[in-house]
């Protein structure tokens, strides 16, 4: 198998409205802190489960099965209940960083959540490859190229 890159590392942001936090007292220090919140979960559609919420610090890798009355499937309604203020949300930082610098939302747990590798395409070797795939890869690699983005 081969695995071409096809976006940078992701990082995940444990996020909240300044509003929950007043509301809820409680600290959040380290990831169990979560279980004495109320937490917006994603149910995994395909897999018919309740994600649970990964960390890792100093090589230390931990995942919680938080609860909370929110579950969603769609990573905008999680964002919009954490921005009401609903509860605590676990989402991919890209998507939250706006409403962090705009104060709408605060980081935390920041130093459990480290980037992790992106999304990549894994495909057979060149010998067993369809015309359309090869025309699909070269198309990414030459993006990535012009965009100087590295391949693995």
């Amino acid at each position: 198998m081969i695995a071409l890159r096809v976006g940078p590392d992701l990082r995940m942001a444990v996020v909240a409205a300044p509003s929950y936090l007043r509301e809820n007292r409680s600290p959040l220090r380290h990831p169990r802190d979560l279980m004495a919140h109320r937490c917006i979960n994603y149910r995994m559609v395909g897999a018919g489960t309740i994600y649970a919420w990964e960390f890792e610090q100093d090589g230390r890798a931990i995942d919680v099965q938080v609860s909370g009355p929110l579950t969603f499937n769609e990573p905008e309604l999680m964002l919009a209940a954490a921005l009401d203020g609903l509860g605590v949300g676990y989402l991919l930082d890209h998507e939250v960083a706006p409403h962090v610098d705009a104060g709408r939302l605060v980081r935390i747990l920041d130093d459990w959540t480290p980037p992790f590798p992106g999304f990549h395409l894994y495909y057979p070797s060149r010998r067993q490859m369809r015309p359309i795939l090869r025309a699909f890869i070269d198309c990414v690699r030459q993006s990535q190229d012009k965009a100087g983005t590295p391949s693995r």
